[in-house]
Order: structure tokens, then sequence, then C-alpha cells
């Protein structure tokens, strides 16, 4: 899979799709080619350039994304370190700061990573009463472009311009 870059009309960012789905919304007028850094791709009787970004031809409106609670996202919020012990390892799991059954909920600010040691000595227990405290007072991150297709921005460095500022 080869990931484009989806822009709306007035270049923010919405999407990221695969190569085929984005030359067939170019195919059908729909999306424009913003930058080629791929080559192109040679049918029997035309070629067709590989894009790395595109560009809506007409406006999307829709809600600002925000990043979704999950496991995978709160390791990378927390930069796969223990917010306790500071440890980096591959062991971790996640952790309720107040626990549930205490009245804690389960939102950006009360979940952390935790390696199973710490996740184990802290227990069922609040901070105060474990005699633990945080690395890093847990917060839901930030719901910037550059954020969402972080991942993506190493291998595709002409992205890096369209996701800054939104």
């Amino acid at each position: 899979m080869e990931p484009v870059l989806v822009l709306n009309a007035n270049f923010e960012p919405l999407n990221v799709c695969e190569m085929r789905r984005a030359i067939g919304l170019i195919i059908l007028k729909k999306a424009a080619m913003v930058e080629n850094g791929r080559g192109v791709i040679q049918t029997i009787d035309r070629s067709f350039p590989k894009p790395s970004i595109i560009r809506l031809q007409n406006m999307v409106n829709r809600p600002r994304p925000a990043v979704k609670l999950t496991r995978r996202e709160i390791f990378r919020r927390d930069a796969f370190t223990c917010q306790y012990c500071g440890k980096r390892n591959h062991n971790l799991t996640i952790d309720h700061v107040i626990p549930r059954h205490l009245g804690g909920n389960h939102s950006w600010g009360n979940v952390v990573t935790a390696c199973a040691a710490c996740n184990h000595k802290k227990g069922g227990r609040s901070l105060y009463d474990s005699g633990m405290h945080l690395r890093n007072n847990p917060k839901s991150p930030p719901n910037s472009a550059l954020y969402m297709y972080q991942n993506y921005v190493f291998e595709n460095q002409e992205w890096e311009k369209f996701l800054h500022g939104w």
C-alpha cells in the first residue's frame, strides 16, 4: 500500500488513502494531483503519475477529527514508557490513575501506560494510598494533523509542509 495524503479544497488534511483510490478520484475529476513523488503507472494506452498528495475539487465539511481512546494511542501518547518508573519495555499495561471501582472513568485524563511491575504494585489503590507518583499528568493528545499522520511523515517528507498549522 502506498499512502496518499488527501487534502480538502482549502488544503486542510482530510485523510490518507491508497494509491488506487487516489488515481480513481483523479480520473473521475473529483481530485487533482498536488505532488507526484513516485513515478508513473503505465497502462496499455496511457500513463498516470503516481500521486503523493491529492486535493479534492469540492469542499468537504466535516467535524474536526479527534484521536480515539485506544490502547495503541495511549502507548503512543506516553511514548511506550511506564509513567510511574520511567522504564521502556515491551511488557506494558494500561492503568487507571483513579481506579474504576473508586469512581474513576475511562478517559484520556485517567489512563496511563504502566509496566506490569508498577501496575501490580499500585494495585487497585489511588496514587496517594499506593505512595506512587506520575512522571507526567495524563491529558488527551493534540488533534493536530501532524500528530495524527505522524506515522506516515517519515516515509513521505513532502507531506510535512501540508500538515503544519492544522
